[in-house]
């Protein structure tokens, strides 16, 4: 599911889009969705960035200062979490159901919408658009 890079063709990549359902732009009342720009803000900022993705997909590159928890053991280590802290959660990208699954169940176990932010375009937009990865 990661993009790879097309051989012999610098700037093109191959982006498997036959899986998932497309997100919308809105995920849920109260939780903003993010651009690469205002992630890349983020990160300039310290603040922290949640990749919901598995583990086998985060050790294959991750956004710079990411933070590997999976969408499925997001309410339980909820107390890794820093709820004075605006946190970016991000997956593959627009058709993967990663992070809005582990949004939905924090704003089920009571965290607050305003401290969280969705990055739709996730891996697939941020590899495509040439941005670098850590891993």
């Amino acid at each position: 599911m990661m993009p790879s890079a097309v051989p012999g063709q610098p700037g093109l990549f191959t982006v498997d889009a036959t899986w998932g359902t497309i997100t919308p732009i809105v995920l849920e009342d109260g939780v903003v969705t993010v651009g690469e720009l205002e992630v890349i803000d983020h990160i300039d900022a310290g603040a922290p960035i949640i990749d919901t993705r598995r583990l086998s997909y985060f050790e294959q590159g991750a956004l710079p200062t990411a933070r590997h928890i999976e969408h499925n053991e997001i309410v339980d280590r909820i107390g890794e979490l820093d709820r004075e802290a605006i946190s970016v959660l991000y997956c593959n990208g627009p058709q993967c159901a990663a992070t809005p699954h582990a949004i939905a169940a924090l704003l089920e176990a009571g965290y607050p919408a305003a401290q969280l932010r969705f990055y739709r375009g996730g891996i697939h937009d941020w590899v495509t658009l040439g941005l670098p990865l850590t891993g």
